[in-house]
């Protein structure tokens, strides 16, 4: 199976370029591609937005399209499916799902493909392995940690960050959104090689990596 990942930023891809050869059977394949931001589905599922700006929902009906075709020829001797991972936010999970079914299926012809959501955020998936984030930061604090409900919508980078960050989120959210983003992608470097698939206590972690395996073509 060759795996196409569609992610919303930068962190998002470390993360997930360091977990699937952990996931995937030895002859399987994978590409992950992140953007700039998650954005939103088009009214009418026509992408009219710059593609240089790379908004992942902007541009997942021309996204999908273009997979389906491209899957289309490569034949029974090189199965793809395409990935999709985004944060879920403060959405409505079923209405999201249920949102990102249709533009698949509006697809012509429709690729393989699965969908898979962060909840709230991908920070949840390190903290949904505690000692993970330990190994990583032995000065984490551990009373942040033990507090975090797994897959609660409460600010989870903000959750991570108070437990790691020197000075916390406030301290981090005041050097801007750039330095943030390199520091997701920090920890993203620094814990997920640390990260068990089968402790992670997030259910959405859990939820992806058994789409992975399942899809691939000799699952472990």
């Amino acid at each position: 199976m060759h795996f196409e990942i569609l992610v919303e930023d930068q962190s998002g891809k470390v993360m997930l370029a360091a977990l699937m050869p952990r996931l995937m059977g030895t002859v399987d394949t994978f590409e992950v591609h992140s953007y700039k931001g998650i954005g939103r589905i088009p009214k009418g599922l026509k992408t009219g937005s710059d593609p240089s700006k790379r908004i992942l929902l902007d541009q997942l009906p021309k996204l999908l399209a273009g997979y389906g075709k491209t899957f289309s020829s490569y034949g029974e001797t090189y199965p793809a499916v395409v990935i999709v991972v985004c944060d879920l936010d403060d959405r409505d999970q079923r209405t999201f799902a249920r949102e990102l079914k249709l533009v698949a299926e509006r697809a012509s012809p429709c690729p393989k493909h699965a969908f898979c959501f962060a909840i709230e955020e991908g920070e949840a998936w390190f903290l949904g392995d505690a000692p993970a984030v330990r190994a990583a930061y032995p000065r984490a604090r551990p009373a942040v940690l033990s507090a975090y409900v797994n897959d609660s919508i409460c600010g989870t980078w903000e959750v991570l960050a108070n437990a790691i960050y020197p000075g916390g989120a406030q301290t981090l959210s005041d050097l801007g959104w750039q330095s943030v983003g390199l520091e997701k992608s920090r920890w993203a470097a620094n814990i997920t090689p640390k990260m068990r698939l089968d402790g992670n206590r997030s259910p959405s972690f859990q939820a992806f990596v058994t789409t992975i395996q399942q899809s691939a073509t000799t699952p472990i």
